[in-house]
């Protein structure tokens, strides 16, 4: 979990009288991403956060399944997706299944006209490409590459970039998105030995409050359905807030790799957990100083889950024609490893300078349609001697 954070202006006592400048109280919420029963943030908004004027028409925008089960590993040309002006329209499910969806997404314009709400999973927007600014009733996230935009279900957001050239990774969680376990103390606090710390969490800044009567539009996702629902005040009129949950960003260039005299295993690299996956870094790092140490990865069984490995930066030893933006799936139930001659091309090298995002998922992933669209279709001989 974030650790506790303030910002703004807020009453000495929680549920206790505190009033506007015209005597009017203001609206307290209480935001949970599990009931009262987890982490949880307190808001005071100048009107009450509940006042819905209008509704529009639902769309449904759940993900086409075109391959339910497989057992062969994949490659998808991420950058192939094709970029579309509006941020909702750009995000494109790649990958799926009743934990996580994979979305890619190349927007080429700010959110203007609406805001956002994903009600149902919290968002990681991993950001490959662009700068901007993330906008949410928390205050004001500014992000660039290799930024970790972590944003717990329910929070009503816009994002504002600079660019047209953007390139998102979006990994949507059907459970809460959190540090793992073993780097935390008792008490919530990230240990010694964790790969990153408090002082690299970015905290929202720039609280303003939005005192403004109007037609706000806030398209809230919920079930694989889009509904408009039109409020009749800014949902960005929070005069201060407290707790632990709320968004949050994180750079993937402040992750400290672990190392050791011989080849660690993949868990060395995770960032973050939520229910049936997790999420690891992959960042340049110095090899392993064994002297007869073998820097490749070794080969190993994919039993209990699937491996999606995003590409960001970087030459990848273990891999041939890696691309940028490219996304590998290795699924459970057969084995994965080098590609041949990579092994012995690494004995000997000092360091890696690769970059990349891990997802490892406890059930099986599906493909989308537009999944088979960007394929590599002879990614699966690519072991043949």
């Amino acid at each position: 979990m974030p650790h506790y954070y303030k910002l703004g202006t807020i009453p000495h006592k929680r549920h206790t009288q505190f009033r506007r400048p015209d005597g009017e109280l203001y609206s307290e919420q209480l935001f949970s991403t599990e009931g009262f029963s987890n982490d949880y943030s307190l808001m005071y908004h100048v009107y009450p956060p509940t006042q819905i004027i209008k509704t529009e028409p639902q769309i449904n925008v759940s993900p086409t399944i075109a391959e339910e089960k497989m057992l062969k590993h994949r490659s998808f040309e991420g950058f192939k997706v094709k970029p579309a002006k509006d941020f909702l329209q750009s995000r494109i499910p790649i990958l799926v299944n009743n934990d996580c969806h994979i979305v890619l997404a190349a927007p080429q314009e700010s959110m203007k006209d609406y805001f956002y709400k994903n009600t149902d999973a919290d968002e990681m927007i991993f950001v490959h490409e662009g700068t901007g600014v993330l906008k949410t009733m928390y205050g004001e996230l500014k992000f660039g590459y290799g930024d970790y935009l972590v944003i717990p279900r329910g929070t009503i957001y816009q994002i504002h970039f600079d660019t047209a050239d953007n390139r998102l990774f979006i990994v949507e969680s059907f459970s809460p998105m959190r540090y793992p376990k073993r780097y935390q103390s008792n008490y919530g606090q990230l240990l010694e030995h964790s790969p990153f710390c408090e002082r690299d969490i970015r905290c929202p800044q720039n609280l303003q409050t939005f005192d403004e009567k109007g037609d706000f539009l806030i398209k809230a996702k919920k079930k694989g359905v889009l509904y408009g629902l039109h409020y009749g005040t800014h949902p960005f009129d929070v005069i201060g807030w407290d707790g632990c949950c709320y968004p949050y960003a994180f750079s993937i260039h402040d992750f400290e790799p672990i190392t050791g005299r011989v080849h660690q295993p993949p868990p060395v690299h995770q960032t973050f957990e939520a229910h049936n996956f997790v999420v690891c870094s992959f960042v340049p790092r110095l090899f392993d100083y064994h002297p007869d140490a073998i820097p490749a990865p070794y080969n190993h069984s994919n039993i209990d889950s699937d491996e999606l490995l995003y590409y960001v930066d970087g030459d990848f030893m273990s891999r041939k024609n890696v691309t940028r933006g490219m996304i590998t799936l290795h699924p459970a139930g057969i084995p994965h490893g080098p590609h041949p001659g990579a092994v012995k091309k690494s004995i000997g090298a000092k360091e890696t300078k690769e970059l990349a995002v891990m997802v490892d998922t406890f059930h099986p992933l599906m493909l989308t349609k537009e999944a088979l669209e960007i394929e590599n279709d002879d990614y699966v001989m690519s072991w043949a001697e």
